[in-house]
């Protein structure tokens, strides 16, 4: 693994989701325990070897800005690039693309984990993709009678309070600089048109398990809540390389 490495963190979305928390906080600086979820994030990337972070910001983006600073204090660089508009996932990629080594790091500025990134990113260096996606198994259940039924309306199977597994995106990428060929400078682009343009074009996409470890989706209150309690009480396990956390 080349030192240091390049991330690109997505920090311009409106976080609608966990509203009312975000009027007045951009999603990144809302507070697990005594910290930001963007300063958890920038301390796991210092550890593992980042030392560039490129931050993509629009929706109070001045506050993110003020919060997290030149990066200094986590022993890396961050370069702020404001968003005109929003551009989703991919497409803030552009406006960075002059920055951009041949292969990085792209994350959600609101993703908390205990994932190895420079096991994702050495991974990802091995396989020569364009792409490589962390992973991570969810489980849904439904508590209703599930109907299967044919073309016409009949009733073909039957199947009471389901579960399913499924494999979900962590909202952390490693990338290489082709993906850029994907989309047009200046327009929205998300994940999910990158994934179908890249299946359409037969470029094979990995992927990077992470299921022995922790992660959790910070998109609505019910999960911050729990997003909380496991910082709380498992903090060691989220920044295990900081002296005061290690029990």
């Amino acid at each position: 693994m080349t030192r240091p490495l390049t991330a690109v963190m997505l920090a311009g979305g409106l976080g609608s989701r966990l509203a009312p928390f975000t009027a007045v906080i951009p999603k990144p600086l809302v507070p697990i325990g005594d910290v930001s979820i963007a300063e958890i994030l920038l301390d796991q990337l210092a550890h593992h070897g980042v030392g560039r972070v490129l931050v993509s910001i629009g929706h109070l983006g001045h506050l993110i800005e003020a919060v997290l600073g030149d990066g200094s204090r986590f022993g890396l660089e961050i370069l702020y690039q404001r968003e005109d508009k929003p551009l989703s996932t991919i497409g803030p990629l552009a406006l960075v693309a002059d920055q951009l080594p041949d292969d990085f790091f792209v994350l959600n500025g609101d993703v908390l984990s205990d994932l190895d990134f420079g096991a994702l990113f050495d991974s990802h260096l091995a396989s020569g993709r364009t792409l490589t996606v962390a992973t991570y198994p969810r489980r849904v259940d439904v508590d209703l009678g599930v109907l299967v039924t044919d073309g016409d309306g009949e009733v073909t199977g039957f199947v009471e309070k389901p579960t399913y597994d499924f494999l979900v995106s962590m909202g952390v990428y490693a990338m290489n600089r082709r993906v850029l060929d994907y989309f047009a400078a200046g327009e929205p682009f998300g994940f999910d048109a990158l994934m179908l343009a890249m299946l359409a074009a037969g470029d094979p996409i990995g992927t990077f398990s992470w299921a022995h470890g922790r992660w959790l989706d910070i998109g609505r209150p019910v999960d911050f809540e729990r997003a909380q309690r496991s910082f709380q009480t498992e903090r060691g396990l989220y920044l295990p390389w900081r002296s005061e956390d290690k029990k």
